[in-house]
């Protein structure tokens, strides 16, 4: 019986194109572990360091908003205040289309749950609630923020001199799911305002 040379040779050199490539082995200590795995995310450097501002975010946000005289008065006063504490509160108004409602809720949800005895008790020396200062933020929405009152808001904080009150893109318009026109409402429309109150001396 004859054989070819092909026939002679193995399989896997006759069509090594057709040959199952099976990735080597790892072993335990050349394996990767998860739990091994670190990411690092560092947030992009300034090009000049010497252009960013010591402020805070908001302070930065509130030097485009102002203009003039009233931009250098509230400056001096941010510039002079020492912030204790932030306080956090979310307002609705679910039947009547009040954006001032939602925002006065807003605020009395920020400050309805702490207390500040600090400012009565002698705690920080000079200082009573006389000194106390505020920074109100309000996040509303774009399209209500003509009809905020923002006297109506300023009148629910108790104490302090309110030094700054800004009103930034915020909050939401949603859906209540009803439309009552006994409760004054317009249409099913609910507005939810967004508050910060920034607490210092």
């Amino acid at each position: 019986m004859v054989t070819s040379p092909a026939a002679a040779l193995p399989s896997s050199l006759l069509c090594p194109s057709t040959k199952p490539r099976t990735p080597p082995l790892l072993s335990s200590r050349s394996r990767p572990s998860h739990s091994r795995l670190h990411l690092r995310i560092r947030s992009p450097k300034p090009r000049n360091s010497e252009a960013v501002p010591r402020s805070s975010s908001m302070e930065a946000v509130q030097s485009q908003t102002r203009d003039g005289q009233g931009w250098a008065e509230e400056a001096k006063a941010d510039a002079a205040m020492t912030l204790l504490f932030v306080e956090m509160g979310v307002g609705y108004d679910q039947h009547g289309q009040d954006i001032t409602a939602a925002a006065v809720r807003a605020c009395k949800d920020a400050i309805s749950s702490n207390s500040i005895p600090a400012f009565r008790r002698g705690a920080i020396p000079g200082v009573n609630s006389d000194q106390m200062k505020l920074q109100i933020k309000l996040g509303v929405p774009r399209s209500t923020q003509h009809l905020l009152d923002a006297e109506r808001v300023k009148a629910v904080f108790p104490y302090g001199k309110i030094i700054s009150f800004e009103v930034v893109d915020g909050g939401m318009i949603c859906s209540s799911g009803v439309c009552l026109e006994a409760m004054g409402d317009k249409n099913d429309d609910c507005y939810i305002v967004n508050a910060a109150v920034y607490v210092g001396y």
